[in-house]
């Protein structure tokens, strides 16, 4: 990897594996390059690793993917359901991690939006009433300990009803 010096004095460059590096006052922050990984297996462990920056692609009507523990890192996890769900289940992982923020859910063009509560940690798509139809997609983002921010948009083919629950 070869590392450049701007005109303004900051340094970046691409890694091996596409993704870019950026070097403020010696210390590096390496930014994922965007990459899909298929998840049809029943269970879907995300790790930081392995899933940060990507999209996750729901490859099965019934997945549960648990997320890695909400450190307040920043990390982005995208999930992007590739086929109709019976049971898309997106947790996290601890019993102190929650998530905030909502998704629009929607049959036609007027739709809703769903907000979580505080103590929400379970995304649930159903493939009917609470999202999950092909295209379907949520994103969380690790913005504090404890703390997911979401977003997304579902497409459901019922009345629209909240995909989100606390255990």
């Amino acid at each position: 990897m070869d590392i450049q010096t701007s005109i303004h004095g900051k340094r970046m460059g691409i890694g091996s594996g596409g993704q870019l590096i950026m070097d403020k006052g010696g210390v590096q922050n390496i930014i994922p390059a965007v990459q899909t990984v298929a998840a049809a297996a029943a269970t879907l462990a995300v790790t930081q690793e392995e899933h940060a920056g990507t999209t996750i692609v729901l490859g099965a009507a019934a997945v549960t993917a648990t997320l890695p523990l909400c450190i307040g890192g920043g990390d982005t996890y995208t999930f992007f359901s590739n086929f109709t769900a019976t049971a898309q289940i997106i947790t996290a992982n601890g019993a102190a991690d929650s998530f905030g923020g909502g998704v629009s859910i929607s049959t036609n063009i007027t739709g809703v939006t769903m907000l979580c509560a505080a103590t929400t940690d379970t995304c649930t798509m159903n493939g009917t009433t609470t999202g999950g139809v092909i295209g379907s997609w949520v994103r969380f983002t690790d913005v504090a300990v404890g703390k997911w921010m979401v977003e997304g948009f579902l497409a459901s083919t019922g009345t629209e009803a909240t995909p989100w629950s606390a255990t």
